[in-house]
């Protein structure tokens, strides 16, 4: 087969109908625009929601203590659960899938001074597992709450971005001395800033954490308020559900299949439905987009007819000559896939030029921080290659096929 002949063929026809195969051309390049900008779109919302989920904590569940509902080797029903520092340790020790694990303690209403600036803030009693559990991440020149600070019941403060803008504002906080309920403590870091899309207690922005060994000490409190814990297998986080209400079961004397018994919120299982859902609404766009490329692809199929209809004696004499169906066939197959890569390749530079001029506009918006700017991906593009190659093999298959048909004596007949 010589594609030179069917290049020059190809050249010819478009000279006949230039401005219909231009006008589809464009309509293809519409279409592929329309089907990028949109899967774009979602993928950048994908990324950036995902990423605000994670902002709460990546692969980490959250434990609270509850109350009996149903009564148990004697015991009546409404018996409150309630977990000390010692209970993390005992965890630790009989869940072997948990990698970190942390009891956490909370003051909302706490007074925070630095010199005329007061607050009434949130204060929470942590330990050093909250910088990778939580994603306590400290800015660069400050540092995370570590063990000497637990071990010694250290005076220092780590401060979420938010605190630290309202107490400081554009002075640097490392090494300064806050009043908490007029007790001192030395800000030890800052927390980077984060999205953060979920939360329990409030955003972290906008709390102050102190080791959890000296919340203790300085407030008396013998209860946590939660216990945040990380799995080493994140497929097995069912598995350390049931594996917590055994081993607590055992231990507070309740029953195992008592759910009233403890509050687990499983993180990780959130992120996957978010993920499904996000991935529904790209799909969904990503259909939206597709029916624009194939209304042009209904315009390719006219075209093909058009020209098997004024191309019906030349078509008698190759087979008149000798040429195979299978090459008729393919010629017509060949014309329909060029124009849609034509129209398509067009469709995706343009694409390309318009979503990364966007991701780089410097454009200042909270909505656009939380929603994401769009992104092109690799898929996105293999992805949009194979619906143009399925648009242009089924535009051109029926007209090709039904050129292969004609029969010669008819052909030739033909005015």
């Amino acid at each position: 087969m010589n594609l030179t002949t069917i290049y020059n063929v190809f050249i010819r026809d478009f000279r006949k109908q230039k401005k219909r195969i231009t006008l589809t051309v464009i309509a293809l390049g519409w279409g592929t625009i329309s089907i990028m900008v949109m899967l774009a779109f979602g993928e950048g919302l994908h990324r950036q929601l995902m990423q605000n989920k994670r902002g709460l904590g990546e692969g980490i569940g959250i434990l609270w203590g509850g109350q009996t509902q149903i009564p148990y080797k004697g015991m009546g029903k409404g018996r409150p659960i309630r977990f000390t520092s010692e209970d993390v340790e005992f965890i630790e020790q009989r869940v072997p899938n948990i990698s970190l694990i942390s009891g956490e303690m909370h003051r909302w209403g706490a007074r925070v001074r630095y010199k005329d600036n007061v607050l009434s803030e949130h204060i929470t009693g942590i330990g050093p597992e909250f910088e990778h559990m939580r994603a306590h991440i400290p800015e660069r020149g400050s540092r995370m709450i570590n063990e000497l600070d637990m071990q010694l019941r250290r005076r220092v403060v780590f401060l979420g971005d938010e605190m630290k803008a309202n107490l400081f504002g554009e002075e640097d906080a490392v090494g300064k001395t806050v009043f908490i309920d007029e007790i001192p403590f030395t800000v030890v870091g800052v927390m980077k800033h984060k999205m953060q899309m979920s939360n329990y207690s409030g955003h972290d922005l906008s709390k102050g954490s102190i080791p959890l060994t000296t919340f203790e000490a300085i407030y008396g409190r013998r209860y946590l308020g939660n216990i945040v814990y990380q799995a080493h297998d994140l497929d097995r986080m069912a598995d350390i559900e049931k594996q917590l209400y055994s081993v607590l079961g055992a231990k507070f004397q309740f029953d195992p299949e008592d759910e009233s018994a403890l509050s687990i919120w499983d993180v990780v299982a959130g992120m996957k439905e978010m993920s499904n859902i996000l991935l529904g609404i790209q799909i969904f766009l990503g259909i939206i987009g597709g029916l624009t490329l194939i209304i042009a692809g209904v315009g390719v199929a006219n075209i093909m007819y058009v020209s098997i209809k004024e191309r019906t004696r030349e078509i008698g004499i190759k087979m008149a000559v000798g040429a195979r169906r299978g090459y008729i066939l393919v010629q017509f197959l060949l014309e329909a896939l060029i124009i849609t890569f034509g129209g398509g390749i067009g469709g995706i530079l343009i694409s390309y030029v318009l979503t990364e001029g966007f991701r780089r506009m410097p454009i200042e918006s909270d909505v656009l921080d939380f929603m994401g700017r769009p992104v092109l991906s690799p898929e996105i593009g293999v992805t949009v290659v194979i619906i143009l190659g399925a648009v242009g093999i089924v535009a051109g298959l029926f007209p090709a096929m039904r050129a292969a048909s004609v029969s010669p004596v008819e052909s030739l007949r033909y005015e």
